[in-house]
């Protein structure tokens, strides 16, 4: 592994580095974009059952605000039940945009490393066959051991380019999908409250 590392040549350190990044957005995006971290079961029963009893406190509000993801937008709507049906949204509307602005956080910078680490092989294919035909033109092709180290260097970046950038597409498919899927969640759950407060305010 390392001598292949070293046949590479120096391209191999920004490649490597862009797959350590890559990984550790994969999993940290994994572990926070579980369902129940961003829309908790029951979640918007308990809040109906606190304000059929009257216990919507500016207390329990606040609390709503520094809780998940689906309780801050819920603590929006509530904070504005007094108000029409289309306030109401728009307040839910502004903190979902929010809300889902830090889902998506990493997300960008996984898709540009799915984007340069193919560039960066490429470039590596570029040195390696820059390095070949400076070899023919010194030493001529009487040599094809020499030959082979450029012809190598640019296979292996190639290569290792590809080997990041095809999974880090992959899992930024896959990412962009959940996050989709929970922010529906929370569309379909913020309406449902909304329905109820504005019923109750009729």
């Amino acid at each position: 592994m390392i001598e292949l590392i070293q046949a590479g040549g120096w391209l191999m350190a920004p490649i490597l580095l862009c797959s350590i990044i890559a990984m550790a957005i994969v999993i940290e995006r994994f572990v926070r974009l579980r369902k129940k971290r961003i829309n908790p079961p029951g979640a918007l029963q308990a809040v109906f059952r606190q304000y059929k009893t009257g216990n919507l406190s500016p207390e329990y509000i606040e609390t709503l605000q520094k809780g998940k993801p689906l309780e801050r937008v819920f603590a929006a709507g509530l904070s504005n039940r007094n108000q029409s049906r289309g306030v109401m949204k728009e307040s839910i509307e502004e903190v979902g945009r929010q809300v889902i602005h830090e889902l998506e956080r990493y997300l960008g910078i996984l898709a540009t490393i799915a984007a340069i680490t193919p560039l960066l092989g490429l470039l590596g294919t570029v040195i390696g066959m820059i390095d070949v035909f400076t070899v023919i033109v010194d030493a001529g092709i009487g040599n094809p051991g020499i030959l082979a180290g450029g012809i190598s260097k640019a296979l292996i970046t190639t290569a290792t380019g590809l080997s990041v950038a095809i999974p880090s597409i992959l899992f930024h498919r896959v990412l962009v999908a959940r996050v989709d899927e929970l922010a529906l969640g929370m569309e379909d759950e913020a309406v449902k409250l909304v329905d109820i407060l504005h019923r109750s305010n009729a």
